[in-house]
């Protein structure tokens, strides 16, 4: 139903928009193509037509907005909060980091590799 109630949404603004740019503000609008004197609806029909259907689409537009809030699916909603689990995992910027401080204390490092012995400076004596 949610994703009727969208469309439908949808196609509502589409018309309200077309609707509010046919007509003109002083009047003219769309009647101001149809000039003859035989004519169905007159100047001030049409511009009450438009004015009925601008009101219309607005009562529309607003009423399906309230049935697509009622209808949003809720069983998808999970009952954890997403901001809660970020905080819960969240690293603190303030904690000094871990750093390893011998080749041993690295994973992986210490297989194989023999630590280098360290050498004295040379003295030049004769």
């Amino acid at each position: 139903m949610y994703t009727l109630a969208i469309v439908l949404i949808f196609i509502v603004c589409l018309l309200l928009v077309l609707v509010v740019l046919v007509q003109n503000s002083k009047g003219g609008g769309l009647a101001s193509s149809f000039s003859s004197n035989n004519q169905i609806m007159g100047v001030r029909r049409t511009t009450d037509f438009l004015e009925k259907a601008t009101w219309w689409l607005a009562g529309l537009l607003l009423a399906l907005c309230v049935f697509a809030s009622a209808t949003i699916p809720r069983h998808e909603m999970r009952q954890d909060s997403v901001i809660g689990e970020q905080i819960e995992n969240a690293v603190d910027p303030n904690a000094v980091p871990n750093f390893p401080t011998s080749p041993t204390d690295v994973e992986g490092a210490g297989e194989g590799v023999q630590p280098t012995p360290a050498t004295e400076p040379e003295t030049d004596e004769e």
